[in-house]
């Protein structure tokens, strides 16, 4: 039985998930604060045990939106391990687990706040019949208005979720599931592939690992 490895450090925070199943899921979050790339590493050898590196199957990452620094540390980190054990690499938005672990059903608008006044923000639709969570706007950098706009315009029964702390990390779970969700439909990415999402020129994006 493979496991999964997720995680969640696009926060000031750091969450760990591990599972064989939907229904054998360790989690664990850790309030490091800018002390995360510090502790990173042996946390994660640590909370990887009693597994080794050989039981696991596959790793996602939650690739933002979030900190500059953060994002980019647990997408690296997901990188690299997924080019030394030779590993597929699930990059999952960190809007996307939110809406996840909102449990409404339905249309789900989520928005964070970014800089200089704007929002990080995307919508999907949950169906819990069929455990699928669809995309309807990917994430996205809006103006205040521009995303009062878009909330206009989608369905008016939706639920509107906005995170009530900076920590997002205690979505950790969600970024697991969705990652479980791709390998069991058979998807494998490459671990290149998975690239973070910082809500600014994409140069930027995809400078890392160079």
């Amino acid at each position: 039985m493979k496991y999964g490895l997720a995680l969640h450090t696009s926060s000031p925070a750091l969450g760990l998930a591990i599972s064989s199943s939907a229904e054998d899921v360790r989690c664990q979050t850790w309030d490091l604060g800018r002390e995360t790339s510090n502790y990173l590493h042996p946390y994660l050898r640590d909370f990887l045990s009693p597994q080794t590196w050989q039981d696991l199957g596959w790793i996602a990452v939650a690739n933002g939106p979030g900190g500059f620094t953060g994002t980019r540390l647990g997408v690296v980190t997901a990188r690299t391990l997924g080019q030394q054990l030779d590993l597929p690499v699930f990059a999952i938005s960190s809007l996307a687990a939110i809406a996840w672990q909102s449990h409404q059903i339905g249309s789900i608008a989520i928005s964070m706040p970014a800089q200089r006044g704007e929002v990080f923000a995307a919508v999907y639709n949950l169906n819990i019949e069929t455990q699928a969570l669809t995309t309807i706007l990917p994430e996205t950098v809006f103006s205040a208005a521009d995303w009062d706009a878009q909330l206009a315009q989608i369905d008016p029964t939706h639920h509107h979720v906005i995170p009530q702390s900076a920590n997002l990390t205690d979505t950790v779970v969600g970024v697991l599931t969705l990652g479980r969700m791709g390998y069991d439909r058979g998807d494998r990415p490459h671990w290149s592939t998975a690239l973070p999402f910082y809500g600014q020129h994409p140069v930027i994006n995809s400078s890392i690992g160079k």
